[in-house]
């Protein structure tokens, strides 16, 4: 494979690589309880049967909404009694729809908190527990439940992971780094006390604070404490220039992105923990749940070289969300509101979300990779590739008209020659398959009528096209022209002709009964 004109290029054959599948190995959610919702489960089985995905995160799972930490008074003493009706209810829909928890051991329930300080709409406790007996006897119960519940050998592949972003003052009371230390000891010990081959990690740092995982490493290690993960989150975007109901903000490139997967592994090279698996249980584009870029074409193009590359960096990155049935800033405002989803409420398909179903019909077999494209193969012969046009983050004039041209190597699965491919195109841009520009131009409704809905739906999908293309020495040259934030797929597959000789060399006149002269037969 080479990009032409590029003569210096290896061929294909002497470089092919495995595409890791870091990029579908979690997906994000809003908060735990809302997975009761008819709306987040039916957007939840559209993303898996086009996508896939292994995981999910969310926060919630211990907060008051779910129902898990019950308080109570009975013989003139205090007593918990521990709750899964909600628990049970939320993860088995998750395992029927093929998914499986990553959970996060957070927030603190109100009965069990040190202070009255929350975060969030849905005021999620962001304080240490007063007892740290109880919250042992909390996070004991619930993953005890778990296991009696769905088994050992299943509850043994979830991720868990202790809180989210105690580093941000918003997430832990004072950002108390000691605090957090004595949080995850307390939680690792009586995670493992249950069973040692339960996987257990953190901090689940934000941008910003990076030291912070150093210093945690610190910790980990003096203590002889388990650990087997680590995790952080990453974002691009700069301050928030608040609007009403939405905010504004500036980006940096998309390799900010990569750099931020890359450094966990960077900070513990060379350390006892320098072998552990890095997840990145967040990230996108912008931390805020109302920015509009998050609706729009140049997300996906933003995100494309991420996906593309960020499995060698990262053994996951989870896309925060799946879906906008989401209120952390509260109930959203409109249909289209910036919210993190890849779908809007009731499963309107945003760009991102095709550039992760693109990613899911990806071969196994990586052929290229370039800046601005992917190449792999499947074990039938079809070549996939994914190219997307570059972004300008800095307000410059966007791209029109970026060229990739590609010489793929295509062969009959059969093993007998082929004289030509299918191709099969699909392309979202500025201008295909883009439900959030549809909807401006609709005067963007905010709660859409059932039409506008259909119009939408429809505005959402992909613009296909196809053609045959000869096969010329065991190749297919391609010369694709990509709009504006395009992202597309190219799927060529070898062709074996089964046109009978009646019908080969058919044409118009053929087809309307008439000879060539014209008359009728």
């Amino acid at each position: 494979m080479m990009r032409d004109p590029a003569p210096d290029v290896p061929d294909v054959h002497e470089i092919p690589s495995r595409l890791p599948d870091a990029w579908r190995f979690c997906v994000g959610t809003g908060r735990f309880d809302l997975a009761l919702r008819r709306d987040y489960q039916e957007s939840l089985a559209l993303v898996q049967r086009e996508i896939g995905f292994r995981h999910i995160r969310g926060h919630g799972l211990l907060s008051d909404g779910v129902g898990v930490h019950r308080p109570y008074e009975h013989g003139g003493r205090r007593h918990v009694r521990h709750v899964f009706t909600y628990v049970d209810q939320v993860i088995d829909a998750y395992l029927g729809l093929g998914i499986a928890p990553f959970l996060e051991l957070g927030f603190m329930p109100s009965g069990l908190a040190s202070g009255e300080q929350t975060v969030f709409w849905w005021h999620g406790n962001i304080t240490p527990p007063r007892d740290w007996h109880e919250w042992a006897a909390l996070v004991r119960a619930t993953v005890t439940h778990l296991i009696d519940r769905y088994g050992l050998d299943q509850v043994r592949t979830w991720p868990i992971e202790v809180w989210n972003e105690p580093n941000l003052k918003e997430f832990w009371l004072d950002a108390d780094e000691a605090a957090y230390q004595r949080l995850y000891e307390v939680t690792v010990n009586t995670i493992k006390d249950v069973d040692a081959s339960l996987q257990v990690g953190g901090p689940a740092i934000s941008p910003g604070s990076d030291d912070w995982l150093v210093r945690f490493a610190d910790f980990v290690v003096e203590r002889s404490l388990p650990i087997d993960f680590v995790s952080r989150h990453a974002y691009t975007s700069g301050p928030a220039r608040h609007v009403p109901f939405g905010v504004h903000q500036t980006l940096g490139p998309p390799s900010r992105l990569l750099e931020q997967f890359a450094l966990p592994r960077q900070q513990l090279k060379g350390g006892p923990l320098a072998d552990l698996p890095v997840h990145i249980t967040e990230f996108n584009s912008s931390y805020r749940p109302d920015n509009p870029i998050h609706d729009t074409a140049f997300n996906a193009a933003y995100l494309a070289p991420v996906l593309a590359t960020g499995g060698d960096l990262a053994d996951s990155f989870s896309y925060w969300t799946f879906s906008d049935v989401f209120e952390e800033v509260g109930v959203p405002t409109s249909l289209f509101h910036g919210g993190f989803g890849l779908l809007t409420h009731r499963q309107i398909k945003k760009p991102t979300y095709h550039l992760y179903a693109f990613m899911a019909r990806m071969g196994e077999e990586i052929l290229a990779r370039g800046p601005d494209h992917l190449v792999t193969r499947d074990d039938t012969g079809r070549v996939a590739v994914l190219a997307w046009a570059p972004v300008d983050v800095t307000g410059g004039p966007p791209v029109d008209g970026h060229r990739v041209r590609l010489s793929v190597p295509i062969g009959s699965p059969s093993g007998s020659p082929a004289g030509s491919a299918f191709l099969l195109r699909s392309s979202v841009s500025e201008e295909k398959g883009n439900a959030w520009r549809a909807w401006c131009e609709m005067g963007r409704p905010a709660s859409p009528r059932p039409r506008q809905l259909d119009a939408l739906r429809e505005a959402a999908e992909p613009v296909r096209t196809h053609r045959g293309l000869p096969i010329e020495d065991g190749h297919v040259h391609l010369d694709v022209i990509l709009d504006r934030h395009e992202v597309t797929l190219l799927e060529i597959t070898p062709v074996i002709d089964e046109t009978p000789p009646w019908a080969a060399g058919q044409d118009h006149r053929r087809l309307l009964g008439l000879d060539d002269q014209g008359d009728p037969r």
